[in-house]
């Protein structure tokens, strides 16, 4: 990274570890790692685990298998957000060659937290720091792209996706996973003024020092398509009956609209 952009990113880095570190993130024991994303050993977050393990596991059964770009069966695999590399080992395990980006990389929640995934790995996948608008990374250098829980942190989708199509190759695969999406601008926005409230309250600081656009609507992802003249496909994996009862019991009583997970790929024409 740039000393410029080390130094924009400081406070984000520093408020963003000091959270997670206070949500019980992270552990000294390998066994955590390994277990993710389908069991959280800590017990800390595992509501927010049962989400990304089914995210993972639709992505696993429903559309990596329609990713061969000529019949490759090792796809080359860019994970934006990789946190401690949960899901770049998952990839490695399943054959791929996955690369992992994150702006953190500390031994506990960042980049560092990878090094307990050797005792199951050949060779242990690269590791990354950078940010979404600016990857170190060759043109055309992957098959998909994964935005891994992370759309959501960019200042402007507009050129956090360039950047991604800079280094897709011809007829692969951007994919955009776990980002809270509303059905309008104002339930969004709600969301975000209640959830700086609530870390305040609960740590001190608000965790506003970036502008991130912090969700998707319908009207977002429609600005992205006339822009770059593609098409998502969206994907609707099952998170339960209880998760699928949300917006319904949200407006019973009378509450902001929950937030909704799904995935949306587009495929990359150059």
């Amino acid at each position: 990274m740039l000393p410029e952009r080390v130094s924009h990113f400081s406070r984000f880095i520093r408020d963003y570890e000091f959270i997670r570190s206070a949500e019980g993130r992270g552990s000294v024991d390998a066994e955590y790692y390994l277990a993710l994303p389908y069991r959280d050993l800590s017990g800390s977050n595992s509501q927010q685990w049962i989400i990304r393990a089914r995210t993972f596991r639709y992505i696993e059964r429903h559309i990596l298998p329609g990713l061969k770009p000529g019949n490759k069966k090792r796809l080359r695999i860019l994970d934006l957000g990789a946190g401690n590399g949960w899901m770049s080992y998952r990839l490695a395990l399943g054959g791929h060659a996955p690369v992992a980006v994150d702006l953190l990389t500390n031994d506990r929640d960042g980049l560092g937290a990878a090094i307990h995934y050797q005792k199951q790995l050949t060779t242990l996948f690269p590791r990354v720091q950078a940010e979404l608008d600016v990857l170190p990374l060759m043109d055309d250098a992957f098959d998909l792209v994964i935005f891994n829980a992370s759309f959501h942190y960019s200042e402007d989708y507009e050129k956090t996706i360039a950047e991604a199509l800079r280094c897709t190759s011809a007829g692969g695969t951007i994919l955009i996973a776990d980002t809270p999406w509303y059905s309008n601008e104002a339930s969004g926005q709600q969301m975000v003024i209640e959830r700086r409230r609530s870390f305040t309250q609960r740590y001190g600081i608000a965790s506003d020092s970036l502008n991130s656009l912090e969700f998707l609507t319908d009207q977002r992802l429609q600005g992205l398509e006339a822009r770059f003249e593609f098409r998502w496909q969206v994907h609707q994996p099952s998170y339960g009956f209880r998760w699928s009862m949300r917006p319904l019991v949200a407006k019973m009583q009378a509450r902001r609209e929950p937030s909704q997970f799904r995935i949306y790929s587009a495929r990359v024409q150059k």
